[in-house]
């Protein structure tokens, strides 16, 4: 792809230090001294001949279902990890100039969050992308580590902190204690799962086709993990698979509930299996400070009552869990020598 000769160059103009949530449904950048400075959707939209780079984002969301030929709108990253090395690169690149300054260091560095479940190739991948866009620092910590510390929570401390952050691609469950994981698992299974679910359950039951969009916003709008929190109904046009013709069509909380079903119970199984595999101790720990949920996942309605149901522990959503993760990788970022322990090889 001609868009990603001589990368390296770039970054001769690089302002500062970054740390990057690289995730699965958006991609949220700290600077640092500050703050959050960009917070936009993993989406690209290419021209198919020749690699030229459309849009980024916001813009590029819209384009998805809806590209001539011509044209691609894609989602490099999946379950968490890169998926289309380089439309990684060319993503990473045009975001980091979106957010960079005038002033100049020769040797960036990066905080990135990476799954706590992945795999030698996988944090290979990250660390190329990475390099080939011009970083020369690179560290990488766990997504669930980066919540724990964006949560506030006392990671250093010789107690147990459960966090369960669920992202677009994966869910993140792990007890963390004294900067360490003692217990961790990183489940396939989140927000776009949920979305799919969703997009399957109008096709089997209404014979309605809908597009990954659409479905997005009905989870978010009268999406609940519990009846308790049912939100009433909203319309949605969609495709008459039977005839081809649009169809408006009205669905209820209780049809999205019936959708997610399956993809929210793995969840909470996962919550369930790491309670099972912990020490007394830490479960001890747990009944008393009970755990925090982050990523947007966490702001589907009625998920914290259902997992509190299902545990018996007192479930908490973080303040802003959407940013959660980043800022807690910021935090790290900004003290290095404090956060020392919490970065992998």
């Amino acid at each position: 792809m001609g868009l990603l000769r001589n990368m390296g160059a770039f970054f001769l103009g690089m302002s500062t230090h970054f740390a990057m949530d690289l995730g699965t449904a958006n991609t949220l950048i700290y600077m640092k001294g500050h703050g959050i400075v960009l917070n936009e959707p993993s989406v690209v939209a290419i021209e198919r001949n020749t690699g030229r780079l459309i849009a980024v984002g916001k813009e590029a969301k819209d384009f998805i279902g809806k590209t001539p030929q011509q044209m691609s709108a894609i989602r490099p990253m999946k379950d968490g990890v890169i998926a289309d090395f380089d439309v990684t690169k060319a993503m990473i690149k045009y975001f980091l100039t979106v957010v960079r300054e005038k002033k100049r260091v020769a040797r960036p560095k990066m905080v990135v969050c990476v799954p706590s479940g992945i795999t030698q190739v996988e944090k290979k991948a990250v660390y190329d992308a990475c390099i080939q866009v011009g970083i020369n620092h690179i560290h990488l910590i766990e997504e669930p580590m980066a919540a724990a510390i964006g949560a506030n929570l006392p990671i250093d401390l010789p107690r147990g902190n459960m966090v369960v952050d669920i992202g677009g691609g994966t869910t993140e469950v792990a007890i963390i204690s004294l900067s360490a994981n003692a217990y961790s698992e990183s489940l396939r299974v989140a927000g776009d799962e949920l979305d799919d679910a969703i997009v399957r359950h109008l096709q089997r039951k209404y014979q309605v086709a809908i597009g990954i969009n659409a479905a997005e916003r009905i989870k978010m709008e009268i999406g609940s993990a519990h009846e308790s929190a049912d939100t009433g109904s909203m319309s949605v046009i969609g495709k008459d698979l039977l005839n081809g013709i649009p169809k408006n069509l009205t669905i209820t909380s209780q049809d999205v509930r019936e959708a997610m079903e399956e993809p929210v119970a793995a969840i909470v199984d996962a919550v369930r299996r790491a309670l099972e595999r912990l020490p007394p101790e830490l479960v001890s720990d747990l009944q008393d400070a009970g755990m925090i949920l982050t990523g947007g996942g966490a702001l589907l309605k009625g998920l914290d009552k259902l997992i509190e149901e299902k545990t018996s522990l007192r479930v908490s959503v973080s303040e802003d869990p959407l940013t959660c993760v980043v800022m807690g990788s910021g935090k790290a970022l900004e003290e290095m020598d404090r956060y020392r322990k919490v970065f992998i090889s």
